[in-house]
């Protein structure tokens, strides 16, 4: 029987999905928002998301730059 493979995202991961511009600081601000998808674990390093939660919070909630 064929396994589902997980993609997961920590803070770091989020940070560098978002452009790596952001703090540590900023990154947790954004996370303990309502309308953030809430972390399918906390582990002793950190809470874990669902890569696909993140994916579809940043395709909802977040813009892409203009380019000039």
């Amino acid at each position: 029987m064929p396994t589902k493979r997980l993609t997961l995202m920590g803070t770091h991961e989020i940070k560098v999905r978002l452009g790596g511009e952001l703090s540590r600081q900023r990154v947790n601000q954004l996370t303990a928002k309502a309308h953030f998808p809430k972390p399918i674990a906390e582990l002793v390093q950190g809470r874990v998301w669902l890569a696909e939660d993140i994916e579809d919070w940043i395709s909802t909630y977040r813009t892409r730059p203009r380019v000039p």
